[in-house]
């Protein structure tokens, strides 16, 4: 029975390893200023992102693009919404629940434990979290608000089709993630992640650029993560 129990669970974690999408981040030699103004980005976009547990077309469409150089990570989002939902709040508010945002969850290491999570609104409100633990396999769920990556930069700016964002994280800030077992990447890195979205319009929709095949509910499902590569 155990012989058994291990065979599934390898065909599992094999299963959903082949689904994962890999998500391109292209090093760039170009200054990049955060100011919610995409017309200076010239990396590509990824997308449109999907309903994050069914794979099915979103109402409205996101785009995601990440870049890097030896220290930052880079990340913008173009964003479809016909209906904003949101407002400026203070640093860490709870905007996933009810505001329009865009999110990344980055775990570096890949062992599902010890992962960021980052939210911004339209309006650069924003909130940087750590993910301890996220099921029950690892002791029930764990997170820290109270986790702040230094020096981070998020901002928005809307437009006539929506809003658009540009964060900044500084791979310094990584470093002091207990037991995140962060490195300086460098060219063929990966780490595991996705890109998500949460748009509060008509129909409320949870995006995601990779869906999740098992089609659990809720964005936390790190065995289901995409793998972010580090490229020229």
């Amino acid at each position: 029975m155990k012989i058994q129990k291990i065979v599934t669970f390898l065909f599992l974690m094999f299963s959903l390893i082949n689904y994962a999408q890999i998500i391109p981040i292209y090093k760039t030699n170009d200054k990049i200023m955060i100011d919610g103004d995409l017309s200076d980005w010239k990396k590509p976009f990824l997308g449109p992102f999907v309903i994050h547990n069914s794979g099915e077309k979103a109402t409205q469409n996101t785009f995601v693009s990440l870049s890097w150089n030896d220290k930052n990570l880079y990340i913008a989002y173009r964003t479809e919404d016909s209906t904003i939902i949101g407002s400026s709040q203070k640093k860490d508010s709870k905007i996933y629940e009810t505001d329009d945002l865009v999110e990344i969850f980055l775990d570096p290491d890949g062992n599902g434990q010890n992962y960021l999570e980052i939210g911004v609104n339209a309006f650069s409100a924003n909130y940087d979290m750590l993910i301890k633990c996220p099921s029950a396999n690892c002791g029930g769920w764990k997170a820290s608000m109270t986790f702040d990556i230094s020096e981070m930069e998020a901002v928005s700016k809307t437009t006539p089709e929506g809003f658009c964002t540009e964060i900044k994280i500084p791979f310094s800030s990584l470093e002091k993630i207990k037991n995140g077992n962060f490195t300086q990447p460098k060219v063929g890195t990966k780490w595991n992640g996705n890109a998500f979205r949460i748009d509060y319009g008509n129909t409320t929709e949870y995006l995601a650029l990779q869906y999740y095949k098992s089609l659990k509910f809720g964005f936390h499902q790190p065995e289901e993560f995409a793998v972010f590569e580090f490229m020229e």
